[in-house]
């Protein structure tokens, strides 16, 4: 096409040549008539080659033109033919997915056929192991055949012995009737022992409950509530109210008659890192460390005014003491909260000042003013503020001290303040 529009502009341009020389050519001739001959035969010689190539391109166009026809029809073809392809490809794709179907098909065939397969194998099995079963059942029934023959005849020789012991029974009742006249005789003379054994019984029974209620009536009589009857060191029973009976460590050494040891640390290996409930309890050994029970010294500092002795010895070994003249604790509803009375003593501070009015705690109940549980960051119970200026149940080492001073030894005793105008 690009061709084409070429040729077209050539062809403008030397017609438009041929024109502007004809005029020209025309203009001369007017002057020179003579000369129209020759003009003519110029012109002829001019035009003739311009005239051939004016054919020869009409020609080109013509084949051109034909040309073009015939490509835009095979274009038109090919396009149909594109969409053809394009629908056979579509169809193809159909037709691969429906194969692509079909081979799903087949290998869930095949699986299935697979699982029907072990299916067989697995049932052909259990035949085989029944069939075994059954065999073996067979022989079993043979077995029991025979034991049951047996049984038959063992049958028959008890129906025999049957007989046999069915005569000797009838023997034994007629003896039997005889002796029921003597039973019932001695039946009444059972009935007359038995009701006199009861009526023992029950005076019996009335005797003990008498010498129960004198026993405790002498054991509240013999048995004190404090140590003070006891002029030793030693280990004695005490009788308080609301709880009972229970040993205490007594001590009439360290300041006079009539001590009970409620805390002691002597060095030894008990762990005062304990819960609420064993501390309630008491616990350790009268011989080493212990902690008489917060409940016991409740009950006991409850019944009357007592007062407070804590002994003390550094790691150099200097002793000291400190005293406090109205000591009791409150019961478990209120924590156990202590409370001391007026200070005394050698000791340097009145350390236990800064605890007072303070619940116990324990590493499972936080009754102190610190964020955090005192029990569990010093490994101990004690009536904890915010922490402490003195504890007495602390580990041995640094946090088993007084005001700043480390212990090696302490002890906790009380004693009723009716005592000492004794």
């Amino acid at each position: 096409m690009c061709k084409i529009k070429i040729n077209s502009v050539l062809f403008l341009i030397v017609l438009e040549i041929f024109f502007v020389a004809t005029a020209a050519f025309e203009e001369t001739c007017e002057f020179d008539r003579e000369m129209e001959k020759q003009c003519r035969l110029h012109n002829y010689k001019t035009v003739k080659p311009l005239l051939d190539y004016f054919r020869q391109v009409r020609n080109e166009l013509e084949d051109k033109e034909i040309k073009e026809n015939k490509l835009n029809e095979l274009n038109s073809d090919l396009i149909e033919k594109y969409h053809d392809i394009v629908r056979i490809h579509e169809k193809f794709m159909k037709e691969e997915a429906l194969l692509d179907k079909y081979k799903t098909k087949i290998l869930k065939g095949e699986n299935d056929l697979q699982l029907c397969q072990n299916k067989v194998e697995e049932l052909e099995s259990k035949f085989n192991s029944q069939q075994n079963n059954f065999v073996i059942l067979k022989g079993q029934l043979a077995d029991k055949s025979t034991k049951l023959e047996n049984c038959e005849l063992q049958l028959k020789n008890l129906n025999s012995s049957l007989i046999e012991k069915d005569e000797k029974i009838k023997r034994f009742s007629e003896n039997i009737q005889n002796n029921t006249e003597h039973q019932k005789t001695i039946e009444l003379q059972l009935e007359q022992s038995k009701t006199k054994l009861i009526k023992k019984d029950k005076d019996n029974q009335l005797c003990r409950a008498e010498v129960d209620t004198l026993n405790k009536t002498l054991l509240n009589t013999l048995i004190p509530s404090s140590c003070s009857p006891f002029g030793d060191s030693d280990i004695h029973p005490l009788n308080v109210s609301g709880i009972g009976f229970f040993d205490v460590l007594c001590d009439s050494q360290l300041a006079g008659p009539g001590w009970i040891v409620i805390q002691q640390r002597v060095g030894g290996n008990e762990s005062f890192n304990r819960d609420w409930a064993t501390y309630r309890k008491g616990f350790g050994s009268y011989k080493s460390d212990f902690f008489l029970g917060l409940e016991k010294i409740h009950r006991i500092t409850s019944l009357q005014r007592h007062e407070l002795y804590i002994h003390l010895v550094t790691l150099n070994g200097n002793t000291y003491n400190a005293s406090y003249e109205d000591f009791k604790i409150s019961d478990e509803d209120s924590g156990y909260k202590l409370s001391l009375g007026k200070f005394d003593g050698t000791v340097i501070g009145d350390a236990m000042r800064y605890h007072e009015t303070m619940k116990f705690t324990t590493i499972d109940r936080d009754n102190d003013t610190d964020d955090s549980n005192c029990a569990v960051d010093y490994k101990s119970g004690w009536w904890y503020n915010a922490c402490s200026y003195c504890n007495l149940n602390a580990q041995y080492g640094p946090d088993l001290n007084w005001w700043g001073n480390n212990l090696k030894e302490a002890k906790m005793l009380i004693r009723p303040k009716e005592a000492m105008k004794k």
